[in-house]
């Protein structure tokens, strides 16, 4: 009989949330009552951030955004140096547990509005290998399915929250199983009425275009303000590269030297196939790859 073998146990910390306390959490005990939020609700926020050399990357724009988004949804301020605080010793056991100071990984913040019972918030974090879909996508790049999201967005609506990156992904995975049986393997959100291009299931939209221009959609209108995207995009502007945030249309896609799906953990996916044509790859591949990389370093 062949077992197949498990990954290791991630590094799991319950995180005190008004600056409190951190302490390592057993991963084979729960720790997420049937009450809380986050189950009964989706009612949380989360950030995903890249390990890599021992150290969380883009550290400072995933705070922000975490901090944003709990704004957002009205709970409590994290708290920068908390969380640093918890995220470096997480990482730190993380990597010793494997025996390698340069292990990458994936920290997985998350911040819910807690137990129905309590209301008082909950707070964790984890940090576990990256899955092996990931890494692969990473290298061979992906074929994406295009599609509306399902919903439009009110900015007028006063409740909204767009912007904050919740828990709530049931609609986005659906999303992504569908691409899964079209042969795709990520989708990019497009508005069905105008083919205006908004963003990947989990991912910035990041076109690269003729004479040095880098573009990928504004945020705002059903577009997240992606960290990522954001650091690709000030590295390159020291380095000379024309850099906007615009609307962009389905059509310029299959026109650009080259698409790229880009976010915390996978860094960079070039698009192969687009809704079935295939985007010939660029002459310059290796070059963005380096630009990307460099941003992240």
């Amino acid at each position: 009989m062949v077992f197949s073998q498990l990954p290791p146990a991630p590094v799991i910390y319950l995180v005190e949330p008004f600056g409190g306390s951190v302490r390592r959490q057993n991963p084979n005990m729960p720790h997420v009552f049937w009450d809380d939020a986050a189950v009964t609700r989706g009612d949380g926020v989360f950030e995903s951030i890249l390990v890599r050399g021992g150290t969380p990357v883009n550290l400072d724009k995933h705070l922000d955004r975490f901090a944003r988004s709990a704004k957002l949804l009205g709970l409590p301020d994290p708290g920068r140096e908390h969380w640093t605080r918890a995220t470096e010793e997480a990482v730190a056991d993380y990597c010793r547990e494997r025996g390698d100071d340069n292990a990458e990984g994936k920290c997985t913040w998350t911040l819910t509005r807690g137990r129905e019972t309590t209301g008082v918030p909950t707070a964790w974090l984890t940090v576990r290998a990256l899955p092996e879909d990931v890494l692969r996508q990473r290298e061979r790049g992906v074929s994406v399915a295009t599609t509306a999201r399902g919903f439009s967005i009110d900015n007028d609506v006063p409740w909204m929250r767009e912007g904050a990156k919740t828990l709530n992904y049931a609609l986005t995975m659906a999303a992504l199983r569908w691409a899964g049986e079209q042969g795709a393997d990520d989708v990019i959100f497009v508005d069905p009425e105008t083919d205006r291009v908004l963003e990947g299931a989990t991912s910035s939209v990041l076109v690269v275009k003729k004479g040095g221009r880098l573009r990928t959609p504004a945020p705002g209108a059903g577009v997240m303000a992606g960290t990522t995207q954001a650091a690709i995009f000030e590295h390159a502007d020291s380095l000379g590269w024309k850099c906007k945030a615009k609307d962009i249309y389905l059509s310029e896609l299959f026109k650009a030297e080259s698409v790229w799906l880009v976010s915390s953990t996978r860094i960079a996916a070039r698009v192969k196939r687009l809704d079935g044509t295939k985007l010939p790859a660029p002459d310059n591949a290796p070059e963005i790859r380096q630009l990307i990389e460099g941003a992240l370093a």
